[in-house]
């Protein structure tokens, strides 16, 4: 009797060996081969455009569809801001996250140091199994590049040299250079797999002038893809908001005789001229928006866009005629500010389609970048990461004032360090003789128009906002 019962048993247990253990199998295999859970990235970077040149931001003319649909379902900063408006200075900051003053990259400068490579958001992402592309407008130079850019990039297409719009292609025809960042992208994307997380920045050299060639519209100064080429035909463009000549006028000889005063006679002085590069500038914007919306197409044919976080962000503003001037480069809001949508399709409906009207820094970029990858931010980097924003966490001592630099040797562009801070804007132009000073209150003047350094009821504000730049300054440079 008990043999009979000890042989139940034990064919019981069989059973439960042959039912089990398969299951046991399958679990474990499908662990094994379970998708990479750290998130893809894709960054956008576009040149020259403010904050306000998108029609989710409240333009009335623009079309972006595809920028607006990921503010729809993401977050849009509303007070996204360079360190230094000039794309060599602000991209090296965008992949070192250091404010110009301590990497110390411009125009005309040595190379990026490799220790601050070394720290970029490429290259610790590689290291760590991302895989990590780079295509279009580079626009910095590295120390040992040739060696570094593979250990930062497993695909690197950057833009040609001279950084034309349209391409000559193998038959004879041209492509737009926006478009072929789209093609190239779609061919990176197409290459991926759930197995391993990517990283992958589309820099377009949209919507920037070709300088060299000052045609009005697109055969010159803002070619746009044929694509686009119908719209804004018929719409009036608006004259700029501080066209007043009486602003210009205002300003001291410094800023009358700068490369912004000389840009402006390329783009904007007449009418005629004003109304065509303003048409053309519009579909260049456009003009991007639609590649973005046909990779953005193929990443959720391939599956992979419930798991890949969407960044936009410009490298620097444009004064677009206001105070009539062209280019950036100054301490004023046009050039200082730009448009920041940062879109994580894994956020709850509830933190979806805000605004968020914290101080957000390109230098925050690379910091949230390693955020999202898992990864801790290197103890070097100035910025700080925007994930707490953008889950709605309260961040305690955000900071609500930055340092704001121009340190390009030109004789044309006056050099100037600053603060723009939540009321109070300081700005020392400290390479004129004597140092020129500007102090704005954005409350009482958002528009800038009033130089308070030059009130002596003003003289206490303007010592402390002073003393405060140098001691920041000091602190960046540490």
């Amino acid at each position: 009797m008990k043999t009979n019962r000890m042989t139940m048993k034990i064919k019981a247990v069989i059973i439960l060996i042959l039912i089990v253990a398969p299951m046991l199998f399958i679990a474990s295999t499908k662990e094994k081969t379970q998708p990479n859970q750290r998130p893809n990235i894709l960054f956008f970077l576009v040149d020259d455009q403010r904050n306000d040149m998108l029609s989710c931001a409240g333009h009335s003319i623009i079309q972006t569809p595809t920028v607006d649909s990921l503010a729809e379902n993401g977050v849009r900063f509303t007070n996204a801001f360079v360190t230094t408006s000039i794309c060599a200075a602000s991209r090296a900051s965008i992949i070192t996250g250091l404010y110009e003053k301590k990497h110390e990259y411009t125009f005309g400068k040595d190379p990026i140091n490799s220790e601050y490579v070394h720290q970029s958001y490429p290259y610790l992402l590689k290291k760590s199994g991302y895989k990590t592309g780079f295509i279009g407008k580079f626009g910095i130079r590295l120390e040992k590049q040739d060696s570094m850019l593979p250990e930062m990039f497993d695909l690197y297409k950057p833009s040609p040299k001279s950084g034309p719009h349209f391409i000559d292609l193998p038959d004879g025809s041209k492509r737009h250079s926006a478009e072929i960042k789209g093609d190239q992208a779609i061919d990176f994307i197409n290459h991926q797999s759930v197995e391993q997380p990517f990283c992958l920045s589309i820099s377009f050299n949209a919507v920037h002038a070709v300088d060299g060639n000052k045609t009005p519209g697109n055969d010159g100064h803002y070619p746009y893809p044929k694509a686009v080429a119908h719209l804004y035909e018929d719409i009036e463009m608006p004259l700029p908001e501080l066209s007043d000549p009486e602003i210009f006028e205002n300003h001291p000889e410094f800023m009358k005789n700068s490369l912004s005063r000389e840009r402006y006679f390329w783009r904007w002085d007449t009418p005629e001229k004003y109304q065509t590069n303003m048409r053309a500038y519009y579909r260049m914007i456009s003009g991007y928006d639609q590649v973005m919306k046909r990779v953005l197409s193929v990443l959720k044919e391939k599956g992979l866009d419930q798991n890949t976080i969407i960044i936009f962000a410009a490298d620097n503003g444009y004064y677009m005629g206001n105070r009539g001037f062209a280019g950036k480069w100054s301490h004023y809001e046009e050039s200082l500010r730009i448009p920041l949508v940062i879109y994580d399709p894994r956020n709850p409906q509830d933190t979806r389609g805000k605004t968020n009207d914290q101080v957000a820094l390109n230098i925050d970029i690379p910091a949230s970048i390693m955020d999202y990858a898992g990864l801790s931010q290197p103890d070097l980097y100035q910025g700080a990461s925007l994930l707490p924003l953008l889950n709605n966490e309260k961040v305690e001592n955000w900071r609500t004032e930055f340092l704001c630099e121009h340190r390009m040797e030109h004789q044309q562009i006056p050099k100037y360090v600053g603060i723009r801070g939540e009321q109070y804007v300081y700005a020392n132009y400290y390479e004129q003789v004597p140092p020129y000073e500007y102090l704005h209150d954005l409350k009482a003047d958002p528009k800038q128009l009033e130089n308070l350094a030059l009130r002596k009821d003003y003289n206490t504000l303007l010592e402390k906002m002073r003393n405060k730049c140098d001691s920041l300054e000091l602190a960046v440079s540490k």
